[in-house]
């Protein structure tokens, strides 16, 4: 008899009982019209449901869920109704006689539902998916690990697992949408080389994939965020498929898109556009705050301003309805936006009041940050945004969330920091990451210089502090090991700490791998350079000689960080013709894919370096283009435009007095006129003093002019006019009027006008320049200086460009005791006004070496 029943139970193990509506349960599952129609179906079949049954349950469930919008989800309620849970039962007894895809399925549609990872039922299809890893076919191991990632289980044995068997296979692997999908989750946990053959695979794979698979595009943006790596090939081509298929984005898509874009710092105003008009023809979600936040804050930044507007109106009216995550959406979007709308702030800011102590810290200074561009003021808010923030500093003990803390602390309008602060700050330095240690520096020069009413002995520890800091930092870029690893400790690098401490450490530290430098990390180098202001000559022929060799590795959208470290030190490399002609080659045919700023800024640091690339010159301008850059400017932040604006003038002027063969038009008098007219011409001290020494010399203030402006608009600090016989002229000899610039003769197309000079007479401009007209490690003019002197030579000045490495008060001194000295030596015949006589060569006394001028 037992024989018997052991046959009996190995039957029905070999061959579980199916029940004959098998196919047609699982056809009337697929038929239902809701959720309620299914648990009907699993009530009256649980005790015979087999393991296609079940997957066919979860999976039409979650379809249901898909299918509506986020107003009509209803998974809370799906996932505690009692026929679910009784489902999740009896899945569990079919899991060892479920086939791959459906135990993964299984999984994934529960993890939809959001059912906790402790769940009895999800552990034993995770267990199960381990022994069987192996076996999983590419699609199905795809699929696994997002539900492992949902777990948070990044870092975990299994994740590694999978990362071992895709790059075990990765050659073999021929579908882009499961290639995304492992991209986004082993992303934790691979290496460089790895990150390298992954991103070639997805390169070599795009081409074969749908153009409308808006999906996969979002998803290898999403692995670039998490591996921080802007790879523009590839950023390229998802930004293409993202404008091909804008009018079947929703509002989430575009959220997440331009939120992807902005970790990346990936610019594509061609992207803007279209979003835009796709946001604006979206209905507006009024009655749904959670829809309407995130529709204020995707389009808010690029809306027009009637658009604004309404938006701005509509979230005041929900204001009240905010959560505190919400509501600090919504000031994120502000700051974004530079609007300054006091009521909505203050709405905004009695909803975050509210919830300041379940902030977390790093929303805390978010808060702070954006209230500070926005130049709120609460006296009631700040103190209880520093009572939260000391209370939290005080037991942190991470270094992440003591620089959080510290750099909050040191944006409040009450800047003093307690010596338990400094103590607990101190304790986390060698723990300390670069990023950290560079803010800690930026809050710390902050404090000191703000904080006037502190204690001797507070201040001393706040000094030692930054000793500290200064050791830590110089340590770090010692013990850096490959470029790679030292690049991730300088792009924290910022602000004084920079350029006071550590700026020969760090070149010093870049010499040392200046062989690793090619054509995957120059950009980023270059890009360094740019803010150390730095000759380093053996680096910038490293980055010349990398470009030159390997320009087809190197991607048009990089060119422009490449050459601005050349642009802002004056300097030309070696190869200088090789070297700009590969540049400007591998822009040519991304001419009009580039973003009119960026043309913009590439134009000028080209034409810095007196380059002229004539095709980027006829592409940029004509009305076309310069109708893009206005659309442009008017979604770009006020800064950032202005600067825009300035530098194409600064082109345009280039180009008329270099390049004057282009018949490129001068367009910029208005522009010009309104940026001068702001400034009031009032100089300073030592200013003041040396127009006075000056005019003693002359022979009259009438001699000599202050702060005028040239033709074509560049300032001159002072100007004289010398005659045939090098005597100074005069201004009323030849119809100026002291102390005003000339007016503006002709139409708006042309440059400013000079007065006429007698026959032989010559223009003297006299500059003083300080440090920053100066690399910061040798006397080398910068570009824009040196182009400065090559425009006013052009427009027949002759230019006297004195350097001054001393503060201002003493250069001034210097300066007026060298020109007593001259004047003393030539008393006996002084200088008669308006005769040009005097017992001195003028032209030498002004020729002649100043002790502290060079």
């Amino acid at each position: 008899m037992f024989r018997l029943r052991g046959v009996s139970l190995l039957s029905w193990r070999a061959f579980p009982f199916r029940p004959f509506s098998c196919e047609s349960l699982i056809v009337q599952m697929q038929n239902c019209a809701d959720e309620e129609q299914v648990f009907d179906l699993i009530e009256r079949n649980k005790a015979t449901l087999s393991e296609q049954q079940v997957g066919c349950a979860f999976n039409v469930l979650w379809q249901f869920q898909k299918q509506k919008t986020i107003l009509e989800k209803n998974v809370e309620r799906v996932r505690n109704h009692p026929q679910f849970l009784s489902l999740c039962s009896v899945t569990t007894d079919h899991i060892p006689a479920m086939s791959d895809v459906t135990l993964v399925d299984v999984l994934y549609s529960i993890k939809q539902f959001a059912v906790e990872s402790h769940h009895p039922l999800i552990e034993a299809l995770v267990t199960e998916g381990w022994r069987r890893l192996e076996r999983f076919d590419i699609n199905v191991l795809s699929i696994f690990s997002t539900c492992l990632a949902d777990q948070h289980l990044y870092f975990s044995p299994l994740m590694g697992k999978i990362a071992d068997i895709v790059n075990r296979k990765l050659e073999a692997i021929q579908d882009l949408r499961a290639l995304s999908v492992l991209m986004v989750s082993i992303s934790s946990l691979i290496s460089p080389c790895f990150q390298e053959r992954l991103l070639t695979r997805a390169e070599l794979l795009f081409d074969t994939v749908d153009s409308s698979k808006v999906n996969i595009a979002r998803r290898i943006l999403l692995f670039l965020r998490n591996v921080k790596h802007s790879h523009y090939p590839l950023l390229e081509r998802c930004n293409q498929v993202f404008i091909r298929n804008v009018s079947h984005l929703d509002l989430e898509s575009i959220s997440r898109i331009l939120s992807l874009y902005q970790s990346l710092q990936f610019h594509s105003f061609e992207f803007i556009e279209v979003a835009r008009g796709r946001l604006a023809e979206l209905s507006l979600p009024s009655d749904h705050p959670e829809s309407f936040v995130r529709l204020f804050a995707a389009l808010g930044p690029v809306a027009r301003p009637e658009i604004r507007k309404q938006l701005k109106s509509t979230i005041l009216l929900l204001s009240e309805e905010l959560s505190s995550q919400q509501a600090l959406t919504v000031l994120g979007a502000m700051e974004d936006m530079e609007s300054r709308d006091s009521h909505l702030i203050k709405k905004i800011v009695s909803v975050l009041y509210r919830h300041l102590d379940n902030c977390k810290s790093v929303e805390l200074l978010k808060i702070i940050q954006a209230l500070t561009f926005l130049h709120f003021q609460s006296k009631e808010l700040f103190m209880k945004l520093r009572e939260v923030l000391l209370s939290r500093l005080e037991a942190s003990v991470t270094p992440s969330e003591v620089s959080v803390l510290v750099s909050a602390l040191s944006m409040l309008p009450y800047p003093h920091l307690n010596e338990t602060a400094l103590s607990r700050t101190e304790t986390v330095l060698p723990q300390c990451d670069f990023r950290e240690l560079s803010d800690l520096v930026v809050c710390l020069m902050r404090w000191i210089q703000n904080d006037h009413l502190c204690s001797a002995s507070t201040a001393g520890k706040q000094l030692d502090l930054l000793q500290k800091l200064d050791h830590w930092g110089h340590r770090r870029l010692q013990q850096s090991t490959s470029l790679d690893l030292l690049w991730e400790e300088l792009k924290s690098v910022k602000g004084e700490w920079l350029h006071e401490s550590l700026v020969e450490e760090s070149i010093t530290a870049l010499q040392r791998f200046m062989d690793e430098i090619d054509h995957s990390n120059v950009a980023k180098i270059a890009s360094f350079l740019s803010k150390t202001n730095y000759l380093s000559t053996p680096l910038l022929d490293r980055i010349a000689s990398v470009v030159v060799e390997q320009i087809k590795k190197i991607h048009p959208f990089s060119v422009l960080a490449i050459i601005l470290p050349f642009s802002i030190l004056n300097y030309d490399p070696p190869q200088k013709d090789e070297f700009f002609g590969a540049c400007v080659q591998c822009c040519n045919s991304y001419l009009g894919t580039l973003d009119p700023g960026t043309l913009v800024f590439l134009g000028f640091s080209m034409a810095t370096l007196e380059y002229f690339p004539e095709d980027l010159l006829k592409k940029m301008f004509n009305i076309e283009f310069l109708a893009r850059l206005d659309s442009q400017l008017e979604i770009l932040p006020s800064s950032l435009s202005a600067r825009i604006q300035f530098r194409l003038m600064e082109l345009n002027r280039a180009v008329c007095l270099e390049c004057p063969e282009l018949q490129v038009p001068w367009f910029h008098d208005r522009f010009c006129q309104r940026q001068f007219n702001k400034d009031t011409g009032v100089m300073n001290g030592a200013q003041q003093q040396i127009y006075k020494m000056l005019a003693e010399v002359l022979g009259g203030h009438r001699y000599v002019k202050p702060s005028t402006l040239s033709p074509y608009y560049h300032t001159v600090d002072f100007e004289c006019i010398l005659d045939k016989r090098k005597k100074p002229l005069p201004y009323e000899s030849h119809s100026v009027t002291p102390g005003k610039s000339p007016g503006v003769h002709g139409d708006s197309n042309t440059s400013r006008a000079e007065p006429r000079l007698p026959p032989e007479a010559e223009r003297i401009a006299i500059e003083f320049l300080d440090v920053r007209a100066f690399c910061s490690n040798i006397l080398h003019l910068k570009g824009k200086s040196a182009m400065k002197k090559r425009h006013l030579e052009i427009l027949g000045y002759r230019v006297i460009q004195g350097s001054t490495a001393e503060e201002t008060e003493r250069r001034s001194c210097a300066v007026a005791c060298h020109f007593q000295v001259r004047r003393n030596a030539f008393t006996s015949k002084p200088i008669q006004p308006g005769t040009g006589e005097t017992g001195s060569d003028v032209e030498g006394l002004l020729w002649k070496p100043i002790p502290c001028l060079v």
